[in-house]
């Protein structure tokens, strides 16, 4: 994942376990003062709201340990791989787009940030300014061209 993913994944686990633990822990215990808890809904999703932010925060311990940060700024060339960003021109409207290649944790595809793990980058992946990429879509096929590739 890049650096910006990392940091993002790091800032959510401290959140939850500064922000959100301590809330919900609060929450129980309140709902805990207000009597009999099998019939206590506020007990009931303050529970499952720890076990949700439990379960996240594992999962991003996990995920932050086994993580390997790469610094697209330190890649180059004209071929495009992890970190990439990559200028597309749609070769039946000429509209230009440009995505950024990034791990699948870290992909929005509304800030561009396209998932190494998506169709689109799978076609990218080993291509070169000018190639032409084919991409299966939900609307019928498109046709791309590489405009530039970047390592930003």
């Amino acid at each position: 994942m890049t650096a910006a993913g990392f940091n993002r994944l790091q800032e959510e686990l401290k959140h939850l376990k500064i922000t959100e633990r301590p809330a919900v822990i609060k929450a129980i215990a309140e709902a805990r003062e207000h009597g009999d808890l099998s019939e206590n809904a506020e007990y009931h999703a303050a529970r499952e709201r720890q076990s949700f932010i439990e379960g996240r925060v594992l999962e991003l311990e996990d995920k932050i340990s086994r993580a390997e940060v790469i610094d697209p700024a330190k890649l180059t060339g004209d071929t495009v791989k992890f970190g990439a960003t990559v200028t597309l021109a749609d070769q039946d409207t000429d509209e230009e787009t440009t995505y950024q290649i990034v791990g699948q944790d870290e992909s929005d595809i509304k800030l561009r940030l396209l998932s190494i793990q998506a169709p689109l980058a799978r076609a990218l992946i080993n291509k070169s300014v000018g190639d032409s990429v084919e991409v299966s879509t939900p609307g019928g096929s498109k046709l791309y061209e590489i405009v530039s590739v970047e390592f930003r």
